[in-house]
């Protein structure tokens, strides 16, 4: 149930605050009642980067039925993280050396199945921001069928500059996405170890982030259509790299 991720009661989650708070995804405050409390726990907050959200009371009690919540719920992590930097020097271990970076996706069916495809084929890792993502709940997981729980995945608070600290890293770095000059996913020899970023369903890879990727790669239609969701293509393109790793690992063992 979705109610076993969240924490409810003013005092519990000022302890859980204190102690760890990373284990905290989301906060959310009751609205228009502040205490002396409240604002320790919107302090503690802003220094820990935890991020926070008021809602009104009603609200509250629909994230969280049945709950004695005192106007205070912590929505809890399901998933570990692996710092940015683990993640980067890791990778090249990996069967398949590939992070992907999702730009804002929202839906949590969709990170969860990009992470199972991802890990069935041997990928690095996952990396999200930590604003404007997905909560990878029991949706997520549900999709991602044990991947989320086996695959390294990182937060970053800047995804442009984590893209910078890839190349840095010696990643080739690729944004999904039609441009001039872009390259073939279907017919292109991909670099490894790379880092592939996904956008958002809606509006794609934000422009500040596209343009610190080196290359852009589009899939492209044989027939008139709209487009791919962010899973589907991921999936597509994730594949593209693990054929030409596999392409290059019978070349070297031949």
């Amino acid at each position: 149930m979705e109610n076993e991720n969240f924490l409810p009661g003013l005092k519990p989650v000022l302890e859980l605050l204190r102690s760890s708070p990373a284990d905290i995804d989301q906060i959310y405050l009751r609205k228009g009642r502040p205490s002396r409390e409240s604002s320790e726990l919107l302090d503690l907050c802003r220094s820990s980067k935890v991020r926070f959200t008021l809602l009104p009371d009603d609200a509250l009690t629909r994230l969280c039925p049945g709950a004695h919540h005192q106007g205070v719920l912590a929505r809890l992590r399901v998933s570990s993280r692996t710092e940015w930097e683990t993640l980067l020097s890791e990778a090249v271990k990996a069967p398949l050396p590939l992070i992907v970076a999702l730009d804002q996706v929202q839906d949590p069916g969709n990170v969860g199945t990009l992470a199972r495809t991802l890990y069935a084929l041997g990928g690095a890792g996952l990396v999200l921001p930590r604003h404007n993502s997905a909560y990878l709940g029991p949706g997520a997981r549900r999709s991602a069928a044990g991947a989320l729980e086996r695959l390294p995945l990182a937060e970053v608070v800047n995804l442009s500059r984590a893209v910078e600290q890839a190349e840095k890293a010696g990643f080739v770095t690729y944004a999904a996405r039609f441009a001039d000059g872009g390259q073939n996913a279907l017919s292109s020899r991909l670099e490894l170890p790379a880092l592939l970023v996904l956008g958002n369903e809606d509006k794609g890879v934000r422009p500040g982030v596209a343009k610190r990727c080196a290359h852009s790669l589009y899939i492209p239609f044989l027939r008139e259509f709209d487009s791919l969701n962010v899973a589907q293509a991921g999936g597509i393109l994730i594949s593209c790299f693990a054929r030409t790793h596999l392409g290059a690992s019978v070349s070297t063992s031949s």
